[in-house]
């Protein structure tokens, strides 16, 4: 449950949090539009390492790393899953290389196989950052400032607020179930597939009863009863704002010329030279 620490927003005074909710999302696109661009391990390295000074401005390290942490096992599978595929299709893998030994054809998968899973944590590690930032509340205001249909604008909020909600619930059925004898990593597949079920039946009927609880308070507060709705607070763009979009534009321009004039070069490839 680790991964969904990376996002649940944590009240914190920085300039990473005061910035406008719409412009950090379009910075985070940028990450994740340059990393499905790019599929080398070079490329993909160094667009970890740029997310790396807003985790330390906004001062969630702890968090951040809870979720990369959380994401091993995906990233394992990927990892497994693209290493096998390039065990069986080694054509398809060496391809950039041409005619070579079966030694360096293993690297190659091995590399390529990295990079896959190395574009996953960036993935995982950039959306982390924007929902440790930023709060639902104004997350929610952003998107109603963009023209976006309230209903769906609070749907969207309800379920980032609630995702960790119910993680933390789930870790306290968890350890509940555990002092009461049920072994979770013990056995086969198959048997720890069926220990979950004791953890999953009262994590449904929670969210089931959270659920109901949410519609009275909604009905009781007359919720859908204004068509046009009003905010106390409305998001300007500041000056650091205009500096973070300005970043992210030049950022993505460079990445697409790159992408197109510049090939990068494997890791393999490099070595080689």
């Amino acid at each position: 449950m680790s991964v969904f620490e990376g996002f649940k927003f944590r009240t914190v005074t920085s300039i990473i949090h005061k910035l406008d909710p719409r412009i950090k999302f379009f910075f985070v696109t940028v990450l994740f539009v340059m990393a499905i661009l790019f599929n080398t391990l070079p490329a993909l390295i160094v667009l970890f390492f740029i997310p790396l000074p807003f985790v330390f401005l906004a001062k969630v390290n702890r968090q951040w790393l809870r979720s990369l942490r959380g994401a091993v096992f995906l990233a394992v599978f990927i990892f497994a899953t693209n290493f096998i595929i390039g065990y069986f299709y080694p054509n398809q893998s060496t391809e950039i290389v041409g005619s070579v030994d079966t030694l360096v054809e293993y690297i190659i998968i091995l590399e390529r196989s990295t990079a896959m899973t190395l574009r996953f944590v960036v993935l995982i590690a950039s959306f982390s950052i924007f929902f440790l930032t930023t709060s639902p509340d104004h997350l929610g205001l952003a998107l109603q400032q963009s023209h976006i249909p309230y209903e769906f604008c609070f749907a969207f909020t309800t379920a980032v607020r609630f995702v960790p909600v119910l993680a933390d619930e789930a870790q306290t059925i968890m350890d509940a179930q555990k002092a009461r004898g049920l072994e979770l990593e013990r056995g086969n597949f198959l048997k720890r597939v069926r220990n979950y079920i004791p953890i999953l039946i009262p994590l449904i009927v929670n969210a089931i009863r959270r659920s109901l609880e949410l519609a009275e308070a909604m009905e009781s507060r007359a919720w859908g009863a204004s068509e046009k709705r009003t905010n106390l607070y409305v998001l300007k763009l500041k000056r650091a704002d205009y500096i973070l979009a300005a970043v992210s534009v030049l950022m993505l321009t460079i990445a697409i010329f790159i992408w197109i004039y510049i090939p990068i070069p494997s890791l393999t490839q490099l070595l080689s030279l």
